[in-house]
């Protein structure tokens, strides 16, 4: 069991059976009253983000969480397969637990992956990819960049909103976070 003074940035908690990341805190020590440890933690497995208070000295429980590089294979209908860089391992990852990144996987893409007790916990992207346009409609002449959007769908399958003057073929990069088209690659 560790304390609160053990909290940290990026520090993983278990907290009723759930993990949950330290997003921020800050030690708080009022002129009157006992000081106390305000956190805002995120669920590592949904996403949900909430505010927890801690009195000073309070007993938490750290969990390990190992961030390791891999490499993706291919998806074989059950799951993702990836291949661990530093021993060459293969783990299959199920999509629930891969989610939104799969629409910006890649055969050989590197990627990060969170482990706890060799359970995979999430996938971290780059901030960015390149792909390609797979589709999307031809340009009309007099099309500029500020005019406007039309969908494209990248050799990934995943559809995202270009300007008008992109054509089928073009390499793009995408933000991994939102999948926001960032500009055009050369």
């Amino acid at each position: 069991m560790a304390s609160t003074a053990d909290i940290k940035n990026g520090v993983v908690l278990s907290i009723d059976g759930q993990l949950w990341s330290v997003i921020e805190f800050q030690h708080v020590k009022p002129g009157k009253g006992g000081a106390f440890v305000r956190t805002k933690l995120k669920n590592v497995v949904s996403g949900k983000v909430v505010d927890r208070t801690y009195n000073a000295g309070a007993k938490i429980e750290i969990e390990n969480v190992d961030r390791r590089d891999f490499t993706y294979l291919y998806n074989d209908g059950d799951g993702f397969v990836f291949m661990d860089v530093a021993d060459y391992d293969q783990l299959t990852v199920g999509a629930a637990t891969v989610g939104d990144a799969a629409h910006f996987l890649l055969e050989n893409q590197q990627v990060q992956i969170a482990l706890n007790n060799g359970n995979p916990l999430y996938i971290e992207l780059p901030a960015s990819v390149v792909l390609e346009i797979t589709y999307t409609e031809p340009g009309l002449q007099g099309d500029r960049s500020s005019a406007g959007t039309k969908p494209a769908t990248l050799e990934t399958g995943y559809e995202i909103q270009v300007p008008l003057f992109l054509e089928t073929g073009t390499k793009v990069k995408v933000d991994t976070r939102t999948g926001d088209y960032l500009g055009r690659e050369k």
